[in-house]
């Protein structure tokens, strides 16, 4: 009913945002006071470069002769300054890079849904602490820390949008523009005397946010000639900026200078994840205050960098990324950043030690009032009697600490202040992470009795609707009356809790949907015990047996979004199923197909992510194999013209067999004019929006006969399938469909080896015929196989080609065929659609499979619902906080993947509905039908 699909949307939207209010809130608080240290600091100006999507590996390593690839850059670590690597954490995209860089936090991901560029929070940065910031670069960077900061002193020169074109001839332009611009200001300046005195000023910041190398490695990945070139470049600018303001200046001495990078790149040009190619980026400094090379005779580190970069002796210092606002405050003398984590890198400094523990000390105070403030939000906000503080930071802890450095600081104690400093600043983090996730175990409870209340509650309609395992029994008025009032008493003190405790609306939500849900399942207490004792007169064998290969079936499915090569042992399995069944002695050809599709499509799980390496040549074969396919269909179709169809179909026909030739076309002389660097082409740009907006109509367009509609559908997805395509991919749509053909014909054969159904002729049957509800039969146990089929095809579906959990997995050269300038809105619309297609075909074939066996949509649709809802919770308690980024990033994309894949099974079913029942008529001819 309408009602049950609206309501099971809503708690599965419910229970898809908990985790989000759950894990990924933000981190900021706000009315801390700025913390300066009181000693005059070594720099007036700092300069810093930021090399967006620069590896440390690229930067640092030889070329093959033996020669750095940043000759500047080098002769720098080796003389100049100090070096080390960066380490930034997921996720790794440019945005909240250089939050972390430039306000010393980490970005919360609720950023995503701004697409990393406006400020979803308001937070302060060494730019706004500054007295002057001047900065170069990136639309998509740079005003957020203009518009974050307080009054006028933040001014930003971006090039435009439409700049940052991936199939642009030469990204390192972006570089030279900023260069030359900056060059060009700093002559300006001599003939403004506003500008000039605001230069010479103390606590000045210059930014130059260089996106040339990014861009590069999008388009032609790291490895390519194009990034490396891009970097020779770079280091070009960099030394002629350089040596341009030490010399405007005159050489004072004042100047501190700083290089890092935002994030890394895969091999593959991506990032978004936690790969070490793009959590490792490179970091120089040098110039005022600045450590001079440290000469070692060896340093131990995991990783074989310093032998590969031929940098043994030096001094590796590798740091946080949010290590490095502190650093910048401290070089200039500005406050730290009042939302900073990050922990001040002494080694990066060549100061007093006085200098170092006032620096520490203002560090540590800094950080410990973030941690009072969160204290005392919490504190305001829990019931005294319920609070728990955190024990190892109490008052007195805190002043006793505080006291200790600053007497240590005058008595000239600086290493044991020092010390003390970075003890406070872990347990200040340690505290700060306690209180921010304060209210996580008693959210998690009321999700999880939510989830486990909610799937009871789909087992008791399926087995009261659909099957004859349980009588409706009527409960006596007197009992639902007391039930309902205890559980409306329960719901009234969760709410006068949550009130007192002023806690947000969301809290209501999540601690009230389990009263009404646990409601429903308790009123049916009756049918429960009818079910207990129908279940009891079964044998305990045969009932353990199936719960114990139902359990299993659902942890294939979860190990799955681990291991994608848990999907092949799945399919090989399901290749025996007509051998283990006997289907085979009753239907010889259709069991050798389903056998050697399941094998044929096995082998995709096996095979690497894909975009890695493109293969146009492919994706070619896949479109001449779909052409060829669809040519012998529309000879079979023209020699039943008579029996089936008209001349408007078969004009239908052929035009989607036209789509399928321009798409093949268009991949294949687009993705050449871009190796030309020659751009995208406009005509096939227009082709591919047009294959776009046509494809959802044409199947509409054709008849609602079962095989032809199911094989309209296959080619308008194919064809833009194929223009999203780099490589084997394209063939994988052609295996799944071939497989759900297959499948359907399969399930006729079951139905008549149970002796369900007699078998009608699979061309008889119609999408669009009403079917008769007295004709739908009751659930049989083959049926939770039939729903347990459609899931593990629905997951093949999203994991086949790739493991789409991860960010790092997209490539943007999917997408060129439609768009090559920077556009993360539309380019993840494009990517999301790639997925969604064999997603759709899945869908299709089982509203086929739900017509053929005489089922209503709605039965088999809730054993769907059970088997992902059992998933889901998997996940819910798989998802975690701690160990490595990537580890966390998995965790919770897994659990937001199953819970959307729940949501769009729903909206998906409409879907299927609309494009196998409906039918657009564009003339009134008479047509032929089967009689």
């Amino acid at each position: 009913t309408p009602v049950f699909i609206l309501a099971a949307l809503l708690v599965h939207c419910v229970f898809l945002a908990s985790i989000f209010d759950i894990y990924f809130t933000s981190p900021l608080v706000h009315g801390m006071t700025p913390q300066q240290a009181p000693l005059p600091p070594p720099a007036k100006r700092l300069v810093l470069f930021v090399a967006d999507g620069l590896r440390a590996d690229a930067l640092f390593e030889l070329d093959g002769r033996g020669a750095p690839r940043a000759p500047f850059l080098r002769s720098i670590l080796e003389n100049n300054g100090s070096w080390g690597i960066s380490h930034t954490r997921v996720p790794t995209e440019s945005r909240p890079g250089h939050v972390a860089l430039i306000a010393g936090f980490y970005e919360d991901v609720s950023a995503v849904a701004k697409g990393w560029k406006e400020n979803p929070v308001q937070f302060d940065s060494v730019f706004n602490e500054s007295k002057y910031t001047w900065s170069w670069g990136s639309p998509d960077i740079l005003p957020m820390f203009a518009k974050g900061a307080s009054g006028d002193h933040v001014y930003t020169f971006c090039y435009t949008a439409e700049s940052e074109d991936f199939g642009a001839q030469d990204a390192a332009k972006l570089d030279s523009w900023v260069f030359d611009h900056v060059k060009g200001f700093f002559t300006s300046s001599r003939s403004n005397q506003t500008l000039y005195s605001a230069l010479n000023e103390e606590k000045v910041v210059l930014f130059l946010h260089l996106l040339g190398i990014d861009t590069n490695g999008h388009a032609h990945r790291p490895n390519s000639r194009e990034y490396k070139e891009n970097i020779k470049k770079v280091d070009e600018g960099v030394k002629e900026i350089a040596s341009m303001v030490e010399d405007f200046y005159g050489n004072d001495g004042k100047t501190a200078f700083i290089l890092t990078s935002d994030h890394g790149m895969t091999d593959w040009g991506s990032h978004g994840a936690g790969h070490p190619s793009e959590t490792l980026t490179p970091l120089i400094a040098w110039g005022a205050g600045v450590n001079y090379p440290q000469r070692v005779a060896s340093q131990f580190f995991e990783d074989n960098f310093l032998k590969e970069w031929k940098l043994e002796n030096l001094k590796r210092l590798d740091v946080n990324q949010a290590d490095i606002a502190p650093l910048m405050a401290s070089l200039i003398g500005v406050p730290f950043p009042l939302n900073s984590v990050g922990t001040l890198p002494l080694e990066y400094l060549n100061s007093s030690a006085h200098f170092k523990a006032e620096n520490m000390f203002t560090n540590a105070v800094q950080i410990l009032e973030q941690f009072k403030v969160k204290m005392t939000q919490k504190k305001e906000t829990t019931l005294s009697f319920l609070f728990t503080p955190f024990k190892p930071l109490s008052d007195s802890e805190q002043i006793n600490f505080l006291k200790k450095t600053r007497l240590y600081i005058q008595q000239e104690k600086y290493d044991e202040a020092v010390s003390l400093c970075k003890t406070l600043i872990n347990l200040a983090l340690e505290g700060l992470s306690y209180y921010h996730t304060y209210d996580r175990l008693f959210l998690g409870l009321s999700i999880a009795m939510g989830f486990v209340g909610w799937t009871a509650y789909v087992i008791l309609v399926i087995v009261k609707t659909h099957t004859n395992l349980a009588k409706a029994a009527q409960s006596h008025g007197k009992e639902s009356t007391v039930l309902l009032y205890g559980f409306a008493f329960a719901g009234t003190i969760i709410a006068l809790i949550l009130l007192i405790q002023t806690c947000p609306w969301t809290y209501y939500i999540y601690c009230l949907l389990p009263v009404p849900v646990w409601y429903a399942v308790v009123k049916e207490l009756r049918v429960i015990q009818n079910l207990a004792a129908n279940l009891s007169s079964f044998p305990v064998g045969q009932s353990v047996g199936f719960l114990l290969v139902c359990a299993l079936g659902i942890e294939i499915l979860v190990f799955s979004f681990f291991y994608r090569s848990t999907l092949t042992v799945g399919l090989l399995a399901f290749a025996g199923w007509p051998v283990i069944t006997r289907l085979c002695a009753q239907a010889k050809t259709t069991a050798l197909i389903w056998i050697l599709l399941c094998v044929l499509l096995a082998i995709f799980p096996l095979m690497p992510v894909v975009g890695r390496e493109p293969n146009i040549p492919l994706v070619t074969a896949a479109g001449l194999l779909t052409l060829l396919i669809s040519c012998s269909s529309f000879a079979s179709l023209w020699k039943s013209k008579t029996k089936y169809v008209n001349n408007e179909d078969l004009k239908v026909h052929l035009c989607q067999m036209l789509s399928i030739a321009l798409s093949t076309y268009v991949v294949s002389s687009t993705h050449s004019s871009l190796q030309n660097k020659q751009g995208l082409p406009v005509f096939n740009q227009f082709v591919s929006w047009t294959t776009l907006a046509s494809s959802s109509v044409l199947p509409l367009l054709s008849p609602t006969f079962l095989l032809q509609r199911l094989f309209s559908i296959l080619l308008s997805l194919m064809s833009i399938y194929l223009l999203l395509s780099t490589g084997y991919e394209a063939l994988f749509p052609l295996v799944l469909s071939g497989l759900m053909f297959a499948w359907i014909n399969m399930e006729q054969e079951a139905l008549q080896l149970y002796g369900l159904s007699l078998k009608p002729k699979l061309a008889v049957f119609s999408f669009s015929c009403t079917t008769d509800i007295t004709q739908f039969r009751q659930l049989h146990l083959d049926d939770v196989r039939r729903s347990f089929f459609f899931v593990f095809f629905i997951v093949t579906a999203f994991f086949g080609t790739g493991n789409i959990a991860s960010v790092n997995s997209f490539d943007p050269a999917s997408v060129y065929c439609f768009l090559t300038v920077f556009s993360p809105f539309m380019m993840g619309g494009l990517l999301v659609l790639k997925v969604v297609i064999p997603f759709v075909l899945v869908s299709c074939a089982f509203e086929a499979v739900q017509v053929t066996t005489q089922l209503s949509s709605k039965s088999l649709f809730l054993i769907v619902l059970v088997i992902s809802d059992v998933m889901a919770l998997h996940f819910f308690f798989l998802v975690k906080d701690y160990g490595s980024w990537l580890d966390i990033g998995t965790s919770i994309s897994h659990y937001v993947l199953v819970m959307s894949l729940t949501i769009f099974m729903m909206l998906m079913n409409g879907l299927a509905q609309l494009l196998t029942t409906k039918r657009l008529e564009l003339s009134r001819k008479t047509k032929y039908h089967l009689t």
